[in-house]
């Protein structure tokens, strides 16, 4: 049984409605916006009102059908269970706050769930079309590693990685330049702001599309998007009570709060969306002042989150045209490294629990909330990534050592492998015309 088509427009408004796979494929659409459905299936019957109990996968398989179109159940169930090898576990903490591990795929991050769904739907269609396709992808760590492990090997398929010189930390950098095959890292003397204006200036060049079939797994790509509405739902079907819960999202890119803010689209159950940043506070800032000011990133111990221009803004403002409307859907605020460390070290001595840094921005994030709205619902915070990526940070703060998991063991064993590369695009466009044409 083939599945009713759902189109997707883009934000801006000037380029024609295209199914999801075009949408995925493309990743920016021709007017470079950002892709999102026209319409929005209502779950609530089918999925959130009796979702306590199911699997990710079973959720993940509900939510897909709804979305994706020209592809039988039973082709889009097996890549949806392939893909989904891992849980997604919710952890009490205290207080009605609860920590969402997304943390068990491959590289130890909440890419995994994104970057291997779509490598798989990518391969079935590219294989489907006879195609050859270069990925690029700008990274300010996780996602380079998780969309370069999702993608090796597979077949009609090069990846291009673009990550910031000196702005990773030791471990991400070791995942995504040792994993090899189709897979090529460019090591850019510049910040994750330069390497994302590279992927998206290479999107704008009618010139290099007509030579190169291009496509993105960042999140500015749709097809990374919707499978991050699965572990919002696989939340919910762990809590005791079927309540209405703050989701509170570490944020960089704003492509994972986002993913929960589609997900409310179809009807699962969430009060505000709380988005806790590090010292690149842009959005803080434009839900206080009404202004949108990017500005060039900072460095922090929270890496994966220095973004000064974060893409996903605008589909948010796309769903919520109205600061009001936003304001009900979404709050914000922003800490400092330091008060993330004193984060770290306090959760590790009450409750016995290491949080990497983005998470500590996130538990921060939900403490303040609590304070200053007299919060009383649950808040689930989404942990983005294993304590051990980070463990140069953390180990100093909690004075303990954190054994680092195999896949990471076996990562740091390998040489390293890189370009090194300018913020010049004409060099960029160089590259990719005499490694892919």
């Amino acid at each position: 049984m083939l599945k009713a088509e759902i189109q997707y427009h883009s934000t801006r408004g000037e380029a024609g409605d295209v199914n999801y796979w075009k949408a995925m494929m493309e990743g920016l659409a021709p007017d470079q916006g950002l892709y999102l459905p026209t319409q929005w299936p209502d779950l609530s019957e089918t999925l959130w009102n009796n979702i306590q109990g199911k699997s990710i996968q079973e959720i993940g398989r509900q939510i897909a059908r709804a979305f994706i179109s020209d592809i039988s159940d039973e082709k889009l169930d097996a890549l949806v269970t392939d893909a989904l090898s891992f849980d997604a576990p919710l952890r009490s903490l205290h207080d009605d706050l609860y920590v969402l591990e997304l943390f068990y795929g491959p590289t130890l991050a909440f890419k995994d769930f994104g970057a291997r769904f779509m490598a798989r739907l990518m391969s079935y269609q590219a294989l489907k079309n006879d195609q050859k396709m270069v990925i690029l992808v700008a990274t300010s760590g996780d996602t380079g590693s998780a969309v370069g492990q999702a993608f090796e090997g597979v077949e009609g398929i090069d990846v291009c990685l673009l990550y910031p010189s000196g702005k990773v930390s030791k471990l991400q950098e070791q995942q995504l330049t040792t994993i090899g095959n189709n897979v090529t890292a460019l090591e850019v003397d510049g910040t994750f702001d330069d390497c994302q204006k590279l992927v998206k200036d290479a999107f704008a060049d009618q010139d290099l599309r007509n030579q190169l079939v291009l496509s993105s797994a960042n999140s500015i790509n749709i097809g990374r998007l919707l499978p991050q509405m699965f572990y919002y739902g696989r939340a919910l079907a762990q809590l005791e009570e079927q309540t209405e819960v703050h989701f509170c999202v570490p944020s960089g890119n704003f492509g994972n709060l986002t993913a929960g803010m589609m997900a409310a689209k179809t009807g699962m159950p969430a009060r505000q969306f709380l988005a806790g940043t590090n010292v690149n506070d842009v959005v803080p800032e434009f839900l206080r002042e009404g202004t949108f000011t990017p500005r060039p990133s900072q460095n922090t111990i929270s890496s994966a989150m220095d973004v000064g221009n974060p893409s996903n803004l605008e589909r948010i403002r796309a769903l919520f045209t109205e600061m009001p409307l936003l304001k009900n859907h979404l709050w914000a605020t922003s800490f400092d490294d330091n008060q993330t460390r004193e984060a770290i070290a306090k959760v590790y001595q009450e409750a016995g629990y290491t949080l990497d840094p983005h998470t500590a921005v996130g538990y921060l994030t939900a403490q303040q909330y609590k304070q200053e709205e007299n919060c009383d619902h649950p808040i689930v915070i989404l942990s983005t990534a294993h304590p051990a990526k980070f463990s140069d940070i953390v180990e100093p703060v909690i004075d303990a050592n954190i054994e680092l998991p195999p896949a990471l063991k076996e990562s740091m064993s390998k040489d390293k492998k890189s370009i090194k590369a300018s913020t010049s695009y004409p060099a960029f466009k160089s590259f990719l015309l005499s490694e892919y044409v």
